[in-house]
C-alpha cells in the first residue's frame, strides 16, 4: 500500500531532523571535550610523570666530560596541566638543560596539553680529572604544578673510576688503587677464578649491588693503606647510613680467602659465608679489618669455617656475628661494640649454634667447634653472647680470657671477665680504644705461641707491638 505524499514527506522530515540531532550531539560532543582536553586543570591533586626519577651519568668519562641524557615528562591527565616552574637545582654548576629547544636554568609557564609529553635535555659537564669535586655529583629538576612540587635527581660522578655491571670474573684478575671501582648491580668471581685486591683500592657499590665470590677472594691492604667496601654515595649524610648496597657473599665452592686491613661499611650485612666444601683449611682469613653499620649483621656464617684476628666490628642493626648450623671459628683480640645508636637492636652481639632452621621448617645440625680468646664482647643489650647448648660437644668449645657482658645460663669458665665496663674511650664517637682506668688492660692470656702470631696476632689492630699480658680485644 502507497502511502500518501504527505506522510512521505513527513517521514523524511522526521528521518533528517533525527540525523541534525545525532550529528549536533556529537559535534558538541567533540567541542565540548576538545574544550576540556584545551582547559588546564587545577586541581592539586594532579601529578606529572617521569621517564625516571634519576638521572645517572655514569659514563662520563669514556667521552670528553660532557654526557647528555633525555628525560621525557608526561601529562596522563584529560586536561592540559600548566607546570608554573621548572627550575634546575645545581649548586656545583655541573649540569645544563635544554628545555623546548631553549637552554634554561629556569622555565616558568609551561603548558602541557592533555596526554602528551615533554623533552627535556640534561647535559653533565664535568672535567674527567676534576679530582676536587665530590665523588659523586648532585643536582636535581624541581617541577612545581597547582602548589606541588616533585623532583627528578641528578647525579654524574665527579672522578674517574672503573665501572663493572653484572660482570662475572672467570679468570683472575688484580685490582689496584689507581681509580675506584664502582660496581652496579653485580660483580661475580668465578669458580676457578681469583680476584686479588691491592692496598690502597677503593670499591664502591651502587644501590643494593653486591659481591659474589664463587671463586677466591684475596685482599691485601696494608696498615696505612686500607682497602675499602662502602657505597657509592661519598655525601657526608650517607657516611653512617647502613643498607646502601647488599654485601660479600662466599658461596660454598669458594675458598682460601684473604681479607686483610679492610673497611667494609654501610651494607645489609658484611659478609655471609655459605657451607664450606673444603674443611682442611679456613674458608675465611679476616684479619686486620673494620666491619661496621650493617642493616643486618657483620657476619653470617652457615656451617663453615673462619679465623678473625684483631678485627673491630660494630654497630649493625641485628648480630655481629651470627653463625648457624655448626662450623669451625677461631676468634681472637677481636673487639665486637654492639652499642647502635641508630637503630634498635633485640639479638645478642655474638651468636653461635649447631642448629639451623630453614624458611621451609626443616632441621639440622652439626658439629661445632668454637674459640674465642681475648676478645671485647660488650655493647647495649644484657647479653652479648649466646652459645646454643643443644647438642653441643663442651670439648670443641674453648671460651678463654675474654671480656663479656654475659647473663646466659652456659657456664663459660673463670677467666673471662664478665660484666665490667670496659671503659671505652668514647663508644659514641666510634673511639674504642680502651681508657687507662679499663678493667681490659694486660689481662690478655699468652698467645706467643700460637700458629698466627707472627703473621697477624704480634700486632695489634692500630700496628703497635702487642706484649703479654696484652691488653683484650684489637687495641
Amino acid at each position: 500500500m502507497r502511502l500518501p505524499s504527505n506522510y512521505t514527506t513527513m517521514f523524511k522530515a522526521l528521518l533528517i531532523s533525527r540525523y541534525l540531532i545525532l550529528y549536533a550531539a556529537a559535534f558538541i560532543t567533540l567541542i565540548i571535550s576538545c574544550k576540556k582536553e584545551n582547559s588546564v586543570t587545577t586541581d592539586k591533586n594532579v601529578r606529572l610523570a617521569f621517564s625516571t626519577d634519576t638521572i645517572l651519568f655514569d659514563t662520563i668519562f669514556t667521552s670528553i666530560g660532557s654526557v647528555t641524557k633525555r628525560l621525557k615528562v608526561y601529562n596522563h591527565e584529560n586536561q592540559a596541566i600548566r607546570i608554573s616552574k621548572i627550575n634546575l637545582e645545581d649548586e656545583s654548576s655541573s649540569f645544563k638543560i635544554n628545555i623546548n629547544g631553549k637552554a634554561v636554568n629556569t622555565d616558568t609557564n609551561i603548558e602541557l596539553k592533555a596526554n602528551d609529553s615533554l623533552y627535556i635535555y640534561v647535559k653533565a659537564l664535568i672535567d674527567p680529572d676534576a679530582t676536587t669535586l665530590p665523588f659523586i655529583v648532585s643536582g636535581s629538576l624541581s617541577f612545581l604544578t597547582n602548589g606541588n612540587m616533585q623532583v627528578v635527581h641528578l647525579q654524574a660522578y665527579g672522578q674517574n673510576a672503573n665501572f663493572i655491571n653484572d660482570v662475572e670474573l672467570n679468570q683472575s684478575a688484580t685490582w689496584n688503587n689507581a681509580l675506584p671501582y664502582v660496581i652496579y648491580n653485580s660483580i661475580t668471581v668465578g669458580e676457578n677464578a681469583t680476584l686479588n685486591i691491592q692496598k690502597g683500592t677503593q670499591i664502591y657499590f651502587h644501590k643494593d649491588a653486591r659481591m659474589i665470590i664463587a671463586g677466591t677472594l684475596n685482599v691485601t691492604g696494608e696498615l696505612d693503606k686500607r682497602i675499602e667496601f662502602a657505597s657509592d654515595r661519598k655525601e657526608t649524610i650517607y657516611q653512617e647510613e647502613p643498607g646502601q648496597w647488599y654485601g660479600i657473599t662466599f658461596l660454598k665452592s669458594s675458598k682460601g680467602n684473604n681479607i686483610n686491613y679492610c673497611v667494609i661499611k654501610n651494607a645489609v650485612f658484611g659478609i655471609y659465608v655459605n657451607p664450606s666444601s673444603d674443611d682442611s683449611h679456613p674458608k675465611l682469613m679476616l684479619t686486620n679489618s673494620v666491619i661496621k653499620n650493617m642493616e643486618s649483621s657483620a657476619l653470617m656464617l652457615e656451617n663453615t669455617s673462619a679465623v678473625a684476628f684483631n678485627n673491630l666490628i660494630y654497630n649493625c642493626g641485628q648480630y655481629l656475628v651470627y653463625a648457624v648450623s655448626g662450623g669451625s671459628y677461631n676468634f681472637k683480640q677481636n673487639t665486637f661494640a654492639a652499642f647502635n645508636y641508630n637503630f634498635s637492636r633485640s639479638s645478642p652481639a655474638l651468636s653461635f649454634s649447631s642448629n639451623y632452621l630453614s624458611a621451609s621448617g626443616s632441621s639440622s645440625t652439626n658439629l661445632l667447634a668454637l674459640n674465642l680468646t681475648n676478645n671485647l664482647i660488650w655493647g647495649s643489650y644484657d647479653n652479648e653472647l649466646f652459645i646454643d647448648q643443644k647438642n653441643l660437644d663442651q670439648s670443641l668449645i674453648t671460651i678463654s680470657t675474654n671480656f663479656v657482658k654475659y647473663k646466659s645460663d652456659f657456664v663459660i669458665n673463670n677467666s673471662n671477665i664478665l660484666n665490667k665496663d670496659p671503659l671505652f674511650i668514647n663508644a659514641r664517637k666510634e673511639n674504642f680504644r680502651l681508657s687507662i682506668e679499663s678493667p681490659a688492660l694486660s689481662k690478655g692470656l699468652d698467645l706467643s705461641t700460637d700458629m698466627y702470631f707472627n703473621p697477624y696476632l704480634s700486632k695489634t689492630l692500630d700496628g703497635k707491638t702487642r706484649t703479654f699480658l696484652s691488653d683484650l680485644g684489637c687495641f
